[in-house]
């Protein structure tokens, strides 16, 4: 980077992910995902309710519950699973905490908070927004106005070369925007040039711990045929080789 060697210890990774369980954040007015063993005939998958093995149906929303990853897809009629944004998973990431601005009573990660701060070299950047509450890991965010990124921030971020967009929100855009998503469509490029290999992750969490700077980011999805699919980011800190 920059000329200069790094490394990093793959046995260190530093999960950004949330749990997906009945108990995490959710939005979007969905109910708590469930999980519940299957019962039919005379089988019951719960070792715990004397069955042989535990054998469960999960009902989750990917857009809705937990960490998960989510790409063009999201806003076009073109169907292109999110799996395929991602024919490499490991990218030089920058974790940057941002401070939230009031407008008109939104809370707004605003441009100038941004500008000057991307890395050249960032393919993958990480937004931790301050402050940064626990609460982030159980909220329900449905009918809460939260925060988002306004349409100049996602320019800079656009603009910088970022090809992931990792945030500890429900989304980039306003709750209630009339279906504008106006920050996905710049940051895709829709409707213009719409980009199918530029993912973005929400409902992230960054401990408050975990310091901002480089890291080598591991991304991963399930292989779900649908735009979105639960993830579990893992970044490693980079130190001078």
């Amino acid at each position: 980077m920059n000329g200069v060697e790094y490394s990093c210890d793959l046995s260190k990774g530093i999960d950004l992910s949330l749990p997906l369980e009945p108990t995490g954040p959710r939005a979007w007015y969905v109910d708590p995902m469930r999980i519940e063993a299957v019962r039919g005939e005379g089988f019951v998958g719960e070792v715990a309710q004397g069955g042989s093995v535990n054998f469960r149906n999960v009902f989750f929303n990917p857009h809705g519950h937990g960490t998960h990853t989510e790409n063009v897809g999201h806003i076009l009629t073109t169907d292109f699973p999110v799996y395929k944004s991602l024919p490499t998973t490991h990218f030089l990431a920058q974790i940057i905490s941002v401070e939230l601005e009031q407008v008109e009573g939104d809370w707004i990660i605003q441009a100038d908070s941004l500008k000057g701060k991307i890395l050249p070299e960032t393919q993958a950047l990480v937004i931790r927004t301050l402050p940064n509450s626990e609460e982030k890991r159980r909220k329900v965010y449905s009918g809460t106005n939260f925060p988002y990124v306004s349409v100049a921030a996602m320019r800079v971020i656009a603009q910088s070369g970022v090809q992931h967009l990792l945030i500890d929100l429900p989304s980039v855009d306003r709750e209630e925007d009339g279906g504008a998503l106006a920050a996905h469509r710049v940051f895709w490029n829709v409707p213009d040039a719409p980009n199918y290999f530029k993912t973005i992750t929400e409902f992230v969490f960054v401990p408050q711990e975990v310091a901002d700077g480089s890291y080598v980011l591991n991304l991963q999805v399930t292989s779900l045929m649908n735009d979105a699919s639960p993830s579990r980011p893992v970044v490693f800190a980079l130190a001078n080789s």
